[in-house]
């Protein structure tokens, strides 16, 4: 085994402990203890559900607290957690705990499995991940079992905010309130407000939480302003926080405007009811998949804006999905650049390599075809069954479901139960493909990555495009 995975590089291996995990998860959760009827789980249920919870996506084929027992439920929320912080972690602890030496292999696939540039400080920065990840769950815990206590007692109460708490911070979208996940509670605002942050503070991605720590507390011990302590944040930072706070507010805008008098989402709601729900909508495109309006009853068009946001996601290097921010960010960089006539990608006083911009390049183009094909796939897989059910759902839904897969969001028009077999592989594919990257996957499947014609130069052509 050990020889096995000597020859496995570090894309393969990460490729390989996901779907491992997800094997694991799915025996596990086909067990008859796993389903609060004591029955089998079908086995395409099971893998759909233990895929959703790995790749930490949310969508689900069965009402996650009527149809899971509580043990299955801890399950589902062990590979949220497994998914989310990313095994590597978990087992960076062990090694640690055991007291065993992290080899320089070991090392390289957990900077590949962090997708991070760094490869100094790695141990340092799993530990400090570890340690953040369990505090800012933990208060998330604590504040949202406080608010359920009138309703489900002490047990229930702590069960359900340790639950929504990991589901939130990794970004999964589970939750065991019911059919219509947090949608009673659309007027809350410490429940929406932790839900959201919890939301947020995942999906930024680890380093930048820790380098925006950093300026926070040379803010308030007064040694710098926050105009000077913002200079001095990284690139990434700074990038992932401008794109971040602009696609929220763009979002929650947008959902405003389109949703207004729509009677079957925001329509018949105060006016603070409305302003929250939008937030919450706009962030939960995140990648989060929780939501407090029914995403079926949308408007066409905020169904088109919620699609692009749930393609775009959240962030490098943490447990959002999607194309992530900083790689459409990129992209807009450079347009704007071309435009302007600059012969250079800069951003922030920074220049921005050609070879990131290829790299988002492809990430786009690759996750794009992904959606295409798996589109054009469930139009065919499913026309039968939206002829049986008299047309109830039709390609936007289709669209709305498979782009919500593949960015992990965990959002759906309602038609995920209703799914063939196949409709549900491809969705499985889908989801797998947008936790690990479609990147990952093609380094992956192909053959060494660096070769010596990599290094051979040709002379430049000439192309006409435009």
């Amino acid at each position: 085994m050990k020889n096995f995975l000597d020859k496995l590089r570090a894309t393969q291996i990460i490729m390989l402990g996901f779907l491992i995990t997800i094997l694991s998860g799915t025996f596990l959760l086909m067990l008859p203890f796993s389903s609060a009827s004591g029955e089998w789980t079908p086995t395409i249920d099971a893998l759909f559900t233990s895929t959703s919870a790995v790749c930490i996506t949310g969508l689900v084929v069965v009402n996650t607290s009527a149809y899971w027992s509580v043990f299955g439920q801890c399950v589902i929320m062990l590979l949220v957690q497994l998914g989310g912080l990313g095994f590597m972690s978990f087992v960076t602890m062990i090694f640690l705990a055991l007291g065993k030496k992290i080899t320089m292999r070991e090392r390289s696939v957990i900077q590949e499995s962090f997708n991070i540039n760094e490869s100094t400080g790695l141990i340092s920065f799993a530990k400090t991940l570890f340690i953040f990840a369990m505090s800012a769950e933990l208060i998330g815990a604590v504040i949202l079992a406080f608010k359920f206590l009138p309703e489900y007692g002490v047990a229930g109460a702590v069960y359900r905010g340790v639950f929504h708490s990991i589901t939130a911070f990794c970004n999964a979208g589970f939750d065991i309130i019911g059919a219509n996940s947090f949608s009673d509670y659309s007027g809350d605002i410490t429940v929406n407000l932790t839900i959201m942050l919890l939301i947020i503070t995942g999906g930024l991605g680890f380093p930048v939480v820790m380098d925006i720590g950093g300026m926070l507390r040379n803010i308030f011990m007064n040694k710098h302003t926050s105009q000077f302590s913002f200079s001095r944040l990284r690139l990434q930072s700074k990038v992932v926080i401008v794109t971040t706070a602009i696609l929220i507010l763009s979002g929650a805008l947008f959902t405003l405007i389109f949703e207004w008098n729509n009677v079957g989402t925001i329509g018949c709601m105060k006016f603070y009811e409305k302003i929250l729900s939008a937030f919450f909508q706009s962030v939960t495109l995140r990648t989060a998949g929780f939501f407090t309006i029914n995403q079926g009853a949308m408007e066409y068009s905020t169904k088109i804006v919620s699609t692009v946001f749930m393609f775009i996601g959240g962030s490098p290097a943490g447990t959002a999905g999607g194309a992530k921010t900083v790689t459409v960010a990129v992209i807009i960089i450079a347009v704007i650049s071309l435009v302007k006539g600059n012969e250079e990608i800069n951003a922030f006083n920074r220049k921005i390599g050609m070879d990131i911009l290829q790299k988002s390049l492809s990430i786009v183009i690759m996750m794009m075809l992904v959606v295409t094909v798996s589109i054009v796939i469930l139009s065919e897989t499913e026309a039968a069954l939206m002829i049986n059910r008299g047309g109830e759902f039709e390609l936007m839904d289709i669209v709305y479901e498979v782009v919500s897969a593949i960015g992990t969001v965990g959002l759906s028009t309602g038609i995920t139960p209703f799914l063939s077999g196949w409709g549900k592989f491809v969705l499985v594919i889908c989801m797998y493909v947008g936790r690990i990257g479609p990147i990952t996957l093609a380094i992956s499947l192909t053959k060494n990555r660096y070769t010596s014609e990599n290094n051979i130069h040709y002379p430049e052509g000439s192309l006409i495009v435009g």
